[in-house]
């Protein structure tokens, strides 16, 4: 597709867009619900209470499921791998660490796991 294709149809896209938005805003019900959410906030911030505050108190069931997601996965140590001869630390919590994969391929993984530090 040309550029100037690509530009008239976005620009066909942008009125089509512009005349659903107009029609949004003359619609009574969507100048309802706009009017109710600026109350609804000046009231939240005169008060000092967040959306999840507001659902606690209304809906109290419901404010379980909106939590934060409790996390079921267990979380890694960091394991610090010390090399014998250069010195040299690494520190990670999983195995996709470069210079430890160069490491055991080098020296064998048996015993790189020999240089972790306790």
């Amino acid at each position: 597709m040309s550029l100037i294709n690509d530009y008239r149809a976005t620009e066909d896209a942008i009125k089509q867009l512009q005349k659903k938005l107009n029609a949004l805003e003359d619609d009574p019900a969507f100048l309802t619900e706009m009017e109710f959410e600026e109350r609804l906030r000046a009231l939240m911030g005169e008060y000092s209470k967040s959306l999840r505050d507001i659902i606690k108190i209304l809906a109290p069931e419901r404010a379980v499921s909106i939590a934060e997601p409790v996390s079921t996965r267990k979380h890694r140590i960091v394991k610090v791998y010390r090399h014998p001869e250069s010195g040299e630390v690494i520190e990670t919590k999983g195995g996709n660490h470069k210079l430890l994969k160069a490491w055991k391929q080098q020296y064998g993984a048996q015993t790189v796991e020999g240089w972790l530090d306790q």
